[in-house]
This record gives structure tokens, sequence and C-alpha cells, in this order.
């Protein structure tokens, strides 16, 4: 059987029950094909809601942020909320209550921490950036002191999650097929790879990073992002759940 997370009052899907999923390959497809997270918690009474990037690694969420930062240190102990929302398509119905968008989307939740162990602490970072740009942590030098205390990782371990995807077409009242006379359509929306554009003081006669081939213009950003967090990461040993997840796929 597929591994999934616990359904619990807080992951449950209360509308729409047929657009969730709670199995690890759907929920970590989602989050692995993603950068770009937001993060919701509470002190004090007052909402948060910050941005940043993140990656997976198992069931553990790790994102980065300045280490002069009351948000980070605030979240530092904290229940929080990670969220990641692809947006696939626009949705033209016949009705305004019928437009919609297809999307995958997750809510995770947990624990949010701070990274005390300063090994630990510089082996993420260059996790951080592989997990970017497969190999460039061999490439590149590793932070200086100032860079180090300046930059703080935050980790959490998944408690449990729930994944929402939809992916169909145009639905309307089936009157309204007959009697609407409104063009309706779906769109596809998809974030793509540009030309790079390289530094104007690039040392002479350097060669494109191998573990970047599939960095190529055209590329949906999201498919990128999936590869490199698998390429990535392979080399430190922390794509063990590979086979698993491409079976439960």
């Amino acid at each position: 059987m597929s591994a999934s997370y616990p359904i619990t009052p807080v992951n449950r899907l209360r509308r729409r029950h047929d657009r969730g999923r709670y199995d690890h390959a759907s929920v970590h497809a989602i989050l692995d094909a993603a950068l770009v997270c937001h993060i919701a918690y509470v002190i004090d009474g007052q909402p948060h809601c910050i941005p940043t990037g993140f990656w997976r690694e198992g069931t553990h969420l790790y994102w980065h942020g300045s280490s002069a930062s009351r948000a980070i240190r605030q979240q530092d102990g904290q229940k929080i909320c990670l969220t990641v929302t692809h947006l696939d398509a626009l949705v033209m119905a016949r009705s305004g209550f019928h437009h919609s968008v297809n999307y995958r989307s997750v809510m995770a939740f947990g624990t949010a921490h701070i990274v005390t162990d300063p090994a630990e602490k510089l082996v993420l970072m260059d996790r951080f950036v592989d997990r970017i740009y497969p190999g460039r942590s061999k490439l590149i030098r590793q932070p200086n002191a100032q860079e180090f205390k300046a930059t703080t990782i935050m980790a959490m371990e998944i408690e449990t999650a729930s994944a929402k995807i939809r992916n169909t077409h145009v639905g309307d009242e089936e009157e309204d097929y007959a009697t609407v006379p409104a063009w309706s359509a779906v769109y596809p929306v998809t974030q793509v790879l540009g030309e790079a554009s390289e530094c104007e003081r690039q040392m002479p006669g350097l060669a494109f990073p191998e573990g970047m081939a599939d960095f190529t213009p055209g590329i949906a950003f999201d498919v990128l992002m999936r590869r490199s967090w698998e390429k990535g990461l392979a080399p430190h040993g922390l794509y063990p759940d590979a086979a698993e997840e491409a079976a439960e796929e």
C-alpha cells in the first residue's frame, strides 16, 4: 500500500473530497515541483504569511532566511502551515459560478525549528543550492563566516498534509450548454525557463555545468524543478524514496 499522511481534522478536505490526495507520492510531487512556498503562523494573535524558497528531504521540509529577520526567529517552535500552489489552467464556463482554474496545491502542517548544529547547517546550505542547480555546491566557494552567520536554516517534519488537485475541463449546468451563448474554453498556463543571460565578467573558457543539462530554454519550470530536486539530492544520498515514489505514481 502507498504511504500516506494521516487524515486528521487539521488536513481533511471538507469540500470537494474527490480532489483530495493524502498519499506521499502526490503530496511530494507537488512540493518537489515548486521552489517558492508560503509559510503561515500566528504570533500573539497576529497572523503572518511569509513567501520563501524551500525544499523537501523525505518527510522533512527546509527553508532559509536572514538571521536578522524577526519573522524567521518567531517561527522557531511554532506550529505552522506551509503551502504550495501550481496554477495549471484558466477555465471559462457559461456562468460565473463555474468559472475556475486547474491547479495542484499542498498544505503541510508541523512545528518549525531552527537548525542550530553548525555542521548540519552547512550541509543543508549546500543541499539547497544543489536542489536548484544540481552539482553546483562543488563549483562555488563555501560561505564565509559572515554569510554563514547571516543565514538561518529552518526545518519542519511534516506531521500531516493534504494535496488538492483540479484537472478537468469546463463543467456547466446541463441546461446552460444549449441556452447560454458564451464562448467557453480552457487556457493552459505554463511557467517556462527563458534564455540565459551570462555574467559580463564570466571567466573565459568555462563549460556549461554538466549537472544543469535540463536547463534548456522553454522547459516547463515545474518539470525542471522536479528533475533538479531528484538529480541535486541524489549525490547526497537523499533520494532513497525514488523507486517507491515512481511505483506509487
